[in-house]
């Protein structure tokens, strides 16, 4: 091992500071939102946030009503990232089935599920509390 080796950082983001760092965390941020999209239940929860984000400014009474209601929509999606990250890196591990992959996957997606019904209780209620 040279002398090179040993001081090289495997990951080159963790020697950025300041502006160059955010702009490059917003990048790869950008590129995660990129390949979400490619996955369908993602891309069916941000076509449904686009309709529900606005609606929460009409069904809201309260600024902090309004929040809640963009927040449980915001939430689904961050949770349907996280199951796609999870299900990406024990896909990536190796293909045949095996007990631990199995049960990270059914806990990401059991995630996904609890924040669906939060997200639709939240909507039931204010659309209740509305009418």
């Amino acid at each position: 091992m040279t002398q090179s080796d040993e001081t090289t950082p495997a990951n080159l983001q963790k020697t950025r500071t300041g502006l160059s760092r955010v702009w490059h965390a917003t990048g790869y941020s950008l590129a995660g939102l990129r390949a979400g999209w490619g996955e369908p239940a993602f891309r069916q929860e941000a076509l449904l946030a686009m309709v529900m984000l606005p609606a929460a400014f009409w069904l809201g009474k309260s600024w902090l009503e309004i929040a809640v209601l963009c927040a449980s929509v915001v939430l689904v999606m961050v949770v349907e990232l996280l199951n796609t990250a999870v299900e990406a890196a024990i896909d990536r591990i190796g293909p045949e089935w095996h007990d631990l992959s199995k049960r990270s996957k059914d806990m990401g997606s059991a995630a996904v599920l609890l924040s669906l019904m939060l997200c639709a209780g939240i909507w039931a209620a204010a659309l209740i509390h509305r009418f």
